[in-house]
C-alpha cells in the first residue's frame, strides 16, 4: 500500500463526492466484528487551507450515511482562526480513498451566539474541542470540550469540561449536565489537565450519549505507565433526553507501549474515542506515545458493558475492587501494520464497502506540526 497524498479539489458538485455502498436507513442492530483489515492511508498536506482556516488539529470524525458527509472538528483553540468544526466528503473506490474534500467550515459558537475567544482574549473562555457526534434524530451535533486546568496568560485557569449540543451551523441549542466529579478543582482532585472528554458516542437508538475521560480523576489513581496497567477511566452515560448523568462505568487502560527516553520525559496512553457498534457494544480507541518514539502506537478494542458495574456513586477507584469494569478484546495494533501511525484522535463508522462490509474510518490530529500528518485510515469491519 501506499500513501495518497491530498489533491486539491474545486468543488462544482458535491453529488459527484461518492463512497461505495450507502447506508439508506437506520439499522440498530449489533455491527459484528471478529477483526479489522487495514485498506488504505491519505494524508491532508500540513499548512493545507480551507475558506480563509489551516487545516489541522483534526480530534474528531462522524459519518451521516444519509448525506454520505462527514464532520470533522479542530480542536484549534481559537489561536489563528475561533474553534470550528469542517463537512467533508470521503470518496471510497476500489476500497481505496480516492478523494477527500472539504464542503463547509462552521465556528463553533458558545450560548448567546458569539464565537470562542482565544487565550489572550479570554482564557476562561476558550474551547478545548475533541469529539463531534452527529445525531440524525434530531438534525443536530454533540461535541465535547476538555475544559482546562492550566496557567494561560499568567493567570491560572479553572474551566470544567463540557458537552454542547449544536445545529448543523455551529450555533449552541443546548448543554449536558456534567456530574460533579467530573468539574475542575484547585486541589488535586477530580480530572487532570488535557485528560478529560475525549470521546464521545451516541448509543441506544440515542437515547444515550457516552462520553469518555483520557486519563484517570486524581483520586482514581496514577496515570497509565510503561509498567502500570489497568489505570481506570470514567465513562459517563448521559441520558439525551433529561441530559443529566444516568451511569458512570470504569474501563481500564494498557500499559504505556513504549519506555520514555530521557526516564524524566513525556510519556502517555489514554482513551482517545469510544464508538458504539450496537446493543451494549463499542470500538474504543486507545493512544500511547512516549518521547523517544517517533510513531504513536494505536490500539482498537471491542468493549462490552455486560456485567459492567455503575461506579458514580463511587468516589474513588484506586486499589477498589469491589466493581467490575467493562470488559475489552484487542481488535488491532496498530503497530502490526508495520508503518508509520501519528497522532489518531478521530474514529468513526463509514459507509458500506463494495462487499457488504461496514468500513472503519480514523483521522489524525497533527497539532499543527510540521513533522505530524493529518492521516486519515481506511479499515474493513470484518463479521
Amino acid at each position: 500500500m501506499f500513501t495518497r497524498i491530498f489533491t486539491l479539489w474545486i468543488v462544482v458538485s458535491v453529488a459527484a463526492c461518492t463512497s461505495g455502498k450507502r447506508i439508506t436507513k437506520e439499522n440498530d442492530a449489533v455491527i459484528k466484528i471478529s477483526s479489522l483489515q487495514f485498506l488504505d492511508e491519505y494524508v491532508i498536506p500540513y499548512n493545507y487551507k480551507y475558506n480563509n482556516t489551516v487545516v489541522g488539529g483534526l480530534s474528531g470524525i462522524d459519518y451521516d450515511p444519509y448525506s454520505n458527509r462527514y464532520f470533522i472538528i479542530s480542536d484549534e483553540r481559537s489561536y489563528t482562526s475561533p474553534a470550528r468544526f469542517y463537512t467533508a466528503a470521503i470518496s471510497i473506490s476500489n476500497s481505496k480513498i480516492d478523494t477527500l474534500i472539504f464542503t463547509s467550515v462552521h465556528t463553533l459558537k458558545q450560548p448567546g451566539g458569539a464565537v470562542f475567544p482565544s487565550f489572550k482574549q479570554n482564557a476562561q473562555r476558550t474551547p478545548d474541542p475533541e469529539s463531534i457526534r452527529y445525531n440524525p434524530k434530531t438534525n443536530t451535533l454533540a461535541w465535547t470540550s476538555e475544559g482546562d486546568r492550566e496557567v494561560r496568560m499568567g493567570k491560572m485557569i479553572y474551566q470544567d469540561p463540557y458537552v454542547y449540543e449544536m445545529n448543523r451551523e455551529g450555533y449552541f441549542k443546548d448543554s449536558f449536565f456534567v456530574p460533579a466529579n467530573l468539574h475542575m478543582n484547585a486541589a488535586e482532585k477530580g480530572p487532570r489537565e488535557n485528560g478529560v472528554f475525549e470521546g464521545s458516542t451516541f448509543a441506544d437508538n440515542y437515547r444515550s450519549l457516552y462520553v469518555s475521560m483520557e486519563a484517570p480523576l486524581y483520586e482514581d489513581g496514577p496515570v497509565a505507565g510503561f509498567t502500570y496497567a489497568g489505570a481506570p477511566v470514567r465513562i459517563t452515560k448521559f441520558d439525551t433526553k433529561t441530559r443529566k448523568a444516568a451511569a458512570q462505568y470504569a474501563y481500564h487502560l494498557d500499559a504505556v507501549a513504549h519506555k520514555q527516553i530521557p526516564d524524566s520525559s513525556f510519556f502517555i496512553n489514554g482513551l482517545d474515542e469510544i464508538l458504539s457498534i450496537g446493543n451494549g457494544h463499542f470500538l474504543f480507541m486507545e493512544r500511547s506515545f512516549s518521547m523517544g518514539t517517533l510513531q504513536n502506537t494505536i490500539k482498537l478494542f471491542l468493549v462490552d458493558l455486560k456485567g459492567a458495574t455503575d461506579v458514580s456513586g463511587v468516589s474513588a477507584l484506586h486499589q477498589n475492587k469491589n466493581y467490575q469494569p467493562l470488559s475489552k478484546t484487542l481488535l488491532l495494533n496498530l503497530d502490526d501494520l508495520k508503518r508509520y501511525v501519528d497522532n489518531v484522535e478521530g474514529m468513526t463508522l463509514g459507509p458500506l464497502l463494495p462487499n457488504g462490509n461496514r468500513s472503519l474510518i480514523l483521522i489524525a490530529d497533527n497539532n499543527f506540526n510540521t513533522i505530524e500528518k493529518t492521516q486519515v485510515f481506511l479499515l474493513e469491519i470484518i463479521p
